[in-house]
């Protein structure tokens, strides 16, 4: 099958073949004829299958039918991280770049004056992320009511705590009479209660089994005490000489100190992480990929917004709090059906955290041993014995709690 089967626009498949677009992925061939026929639906596939493609082409087909004249905001695209955001607008610009429609960019840590004139300008895809959008709803800049089709890229992370408020003042300002899209390459539970409420007879495609990982990835986890990880990281990208190597910790503080010692150990590494001014963010990015900086080292901001085809490691340096992050941070690498190698360096006190990644991924992960760096067994003994008893449920609502309450920080940088 090739993208001629779908009967797009000549301007469309004018782009298609530039950017050497031939066969569509899998969600591609399913989702795409379900847009045209302009339903509601609820799509996952892993990352790196094309999902963009798999909604934007399909509306921007829609829009060119229509033959408008002026440009009028009939589509909105929410996305977590304003990296995202912009893969996302590039993604509609490459495709719609032979035809009148003009898109935009809406999301924090830039000038919201710029925006505001470029959109003023006439847009007819707007691509926001939550808090920046609402900041120019509340100033007038924004109006949402032409609006025909709504999309929620990485849903899981658009609809669960953290952006609910948002989200809800959001669609008060939208029609009901629309098409929403919401695409992920996890859902959760919550995730399908919430999308009962957002969808009007939709249609559910999942590509795979649930939260599944791309065969092409090799998955390592590593027993190592925690006063030690550092030390391994290191050793590790420098012994076996990885060049690109995304590290991923769950606090801003640890991904700051982190790549301060790799430093000291004589590998180039910068931080990524939402409190980085935007600038700051697109430089260390781009450093990381032309390969001035060998690591880099995120938050979970960075597993929604990277989009590097040749990265060929990922390194677990903390596990994430949300057993699905996992599936999403080592999904930056094996894109495009390339091979990858994700490492988890786990501590004792995170065996719980391994233990709800593996529930959701439905089989175990070997835990081995890195010659020279084994856990000290008397110290992993004393640690467990003294350690309080945390209870999984509580620790996952206590860590939601924190994102929670960071939200009126996050919603000034968006």
């Amino acid at each position: 099958m090739t993208f001629a089967a779908f009967s797009f626009n000549n301007a469309i498949s004018k782009a298609l073949a530039e950017l050497n677009y031939d066969s569509p992925t899998d969600i591609q061939q399913q989702a795409i004829p379900v847009i045209l026929k302009k339903h509601d639906l609820m799509a996952r596939a892993q990352t790196g299958t094309g999902k963009t493609a798999a909604f934007a082409l399909p509306i921007l087909q829609h829009l060119i039918e229509q033959n408008k004249v002026d440009p009028a905001l009939r589509v909105l695209v929410l996305t977590p991280t304003r990296e995202l955001a912009k893969q996302v607008h590039k993604s509609f610009t490459e495709y719609s770049q032979y035809t009148p429609l003009q898109s935009a960019l809406a999301y924090g840590g830039v000038s919201a004056k710029e925006q505001a004139a470029r959109i003023a300008q006439g847009v007819d895809i707007l691509v926001a992320t939550p808090g920046r959008l609402i900041d120019h709803l509340q100033s007038g800049i924004v109006s949402l009511d032409d609006v025909q089709y709504l999309v929620f890229d990485e849903a899981d992370r658009m609809l669960d705590m953290g952006f609910k408020d948002e989200i809800d003042k959001i669609l008060t300002h939208l029609s009901v009479k629309r098409q929403t899209l919401l695409f992920s390459a996890t859902f959760n539970d919550e995730v399908y209660k919430v999308a009962k409420k957002l969808l009007t007879d939709a249609e559910c495609i999942e590509i795979d089994a649930k939260n599944t990982v791309a065969s092409e990835i090799e998955q390592i986890v590593y027993m190592v005490d925690a006063d030690k990880k550092r030390e391994l990281t290191s050793f590790l990208i420098g012994s076996k000489n990885w060049q690109q190597v995304l590290i991923f910790t769950r606090t801003k503080a640890t991904a700051d100190a982190l790549a301060k010692e790799m430093c000291k150990d004589g590998i180039k590494a910068q931080s990524i992480h939402g409190d980085k001014s935007q600038g700051a963010r697109e430089k260390a990015l781009a450093d990381f990929k032309t390969g001035k900086v060998r690591a880099l080292v995120a938050t979970d901001v960075a597993a929604r917004g990277i989009d590097i085809n040749e990265l060929g490691y990922v390194i677990n340096y903390e596990l994430p709090h949300q057993a699905e992050d996992y599936i999403h941070r080592i999904g930056r690498t094996a894109r495009a059906g390339k091979s990858g190698l994700a490492v988890s360096l786990l501590s004792p006190s995170e065996e719980w955290l391994l233990e709800a990644i593996e529930k959701i991924l439905d089989y175990r992960l070997l835990q081995q041993w890195f010659p020279g760096y084994e856990p000290d067994l008397n110290k992993v003994t004393l640690d467990a014995m003294n350690a309080p008893k945390l209870n999984k449920k509580k620790a996952r609502q206590q860590a939601l709690a924190g994102k929670k309450a960071g939200q009126s920080k996050r919603r000034l940088r968006r």
